[in-house]
Parts: C-alpha cells; structure tokens; sequence
C-alpha cells in the first residue's frame, strides 16, 4: 500500500485527553488532519481539543464526552460522526482501562467493565464506522494494543483477555479490509508513561495490603514518554506497517515469547520485579 497521507482528512482518536491518545490528537493536528476526539474526561478533553485549536487553527476539531463502557453511548456516538463524517480517513481506538487482581479476586462485572472499554467499544466503532473508512480510499485502522496482548503475566486476566482479543481482531482485519484499501496497525506499547496507572482499578477480593504496593510497582514500570510512542506510532501509520512495538519492555518480552513460549513468564517476572522494584525506589511518593 501507498504511504498514509494526514494531510486533509479527518481522524478519529479515543482516549484522547491524555497520554498517547492526547499525543497522538496533537501529531494528528501538526499533520494536517481534522480530529474527531472521545475521552470520559471532560475537564482533560477540553483543555486538549482547546490546546489544538490555538496551536493549530485552520483544523477542525470535536471533542466528545463518552464513557466506553456504555454500549449505547458508543453506538450514538460512532452513528453521530458517520452521519456528520460519511469519509473518514483514520480511525485510532487507542482508549484503555486496567484491573489488578488474580482471576479469582475480580468480580464477573469488573471484567466485564474492562472487556467492554477495550474489547467492545473498539469493536462497535470499528462495526459502525467501516463504511466510512472503506469510503475513503487509502484509509486507516489502529488498535492499541498492550504489552499484555503479546504476553499474559498473572494478576491481570481482564486485561490480557481484552487485549489478546483486539490482537485477534486486529489480525483478522488485516487481511479482510486489504481488498478495500483499509491499513491496520496494531500497537504494543511497552511501559509508556501514561495515567492508566491512576485510573486502574483493583478486583474487590484483593486483599488490601496488596494494593498500594501493586499500584506503586506498576507506576514505577510506566517511563517511556508518550510523546514519543505516538510519533512511533504515526510513523508506522505513515508506512503501513502492520504491527508497532514501543520500547525495548515489549520487544524484549515479544522475542522471549516467541524463543520460549511456555516458560518464558518465569523470566519475565523476575526481570520485572527487578525493574519494577528499582523504578519504585525511584519514583516520588505522591499525595
């Protein structure tokens, strides 16, 4: 397929008032493209959506208050960007959410929660929004993934389920929209500084000792700029390409997968809890 051309089109991004998503909204912008922006954070949406509109005022930009978990909301909002954008040229379902907590510590509703935020919602957007895309010739798809879509480390059944899922269906697309002239990248961000961390919630049987200390080990793993994952992450727009890994926390976990694909996890949780013990140290205690 011919390189990915930003300039004139409009884009569709979730998770946009923050993190990657937010980054991506702003490299999105910086290229040429129109944004059509969805985050459950008012407050951070606007400040973002009012952010691009200064920097960049030719752009035409919308910001949409939804939470994903709603299935109705979804549907009402990818029914409203199709009735008002029949030709969309990128579609980024970047919008995520995490729980900690063996399988047996999680209530059915809280995975259901995350299944639905990263698993259904994109599905839905995806199911609503493809005649639009295949309308606009030389189109986009990207699902981001997780380092957890590629590994599945215990303590976080949920989550891996959701993401193994949109791999699947990511790679399933790849090849059914080729004949319609529809890109998909699937991104596998690494430990990108983001504040899913924050966000994340905790299974109701975790015990409650186990909590902060979870919380703050897994904040410690999260260093990698997230202005930089999106320029990757642009970039393997730019060039078509079918899978991005971002950072040396998801290649390096890819390739023991591949090397060791039944015994690497004893590895990997060594070398995290190292990581994760010396990033904690490190970190500030914050209030």
């Amino acid at each position: 397929m011919s390189p990915y051309r930003f300039t004139g089109r409009t884009a569709v991004v979730t998770g946009a008032a923050s993190g990657i998503g937010e980054q991506l909204a702003h490299g999105l912008a910086a290229r040429g493209s129109d944004l059509v922006l969805a985050d459950r954070d008012a407050l951070r949406l606007d400040a973002v959506a009012e952010a691009i509109r200064s920097a960049h005022p030719a752009r035409t930009v919308e910001a949409h208050v939804v939470d994903l978990a709603d299935r109705d909301a979804v549907v009402a909002l990818a029914t409203g960007i199709r009735e008002r954008h029949p030709r969309l040229g990128l579609l980024v379902n970047n919008a995520g959410v995490a729980l900690g907590g063996r399988f047996d510590q999680v209530e059915v509703e809280e995975f259901e929660w995350v299944m639905a935020v990263n698993f259904t919602a994109p599905m839905l957007l995806i199911h609503h929004l493809l005649p639009a895309l295949t309308a606009e010739p030389g189109s986009h798809l990207v699902n981001v993934s997780s380092l957890y879509g590629l590994i599945a480390p215990p303590g976080q059944s949920a989550y891996s389920s959701s993401k193994f899922a949109l791999r699947g269906l990511s790679e399933v697309l790849r090849g059914e929209l080729l004949e319609n002239g529809v890109g998909v990248t699937t991104v596998h961000p690494g430990g990108v500084r983001t504040r899913i961390a924050e966000s994340a919630r905790i299974g109701t049987a975790v015990p409650t000792g186990d909590v902060e200390r979870h919380q703050r080990m897994f904040a410690a793993m999260l260093t990698y700029p997230p202005e930089k994952a999106a320029e990757e992450i642009l970039e393997g727009v730019r060039r078509r390409r079918g899978r991005v890994l971002i950072a040396a926390s998801a290649k390096v976990p890819d390739l023991l997968a591949r090397l060791m694909p039944v015994s690497h996890m004893r590895l990997l949780n060594r070398l995290t809890a190292a990581v994760a013990r010396r990033g904690a140290v490190k970190a500030p205690v914050r209030g």
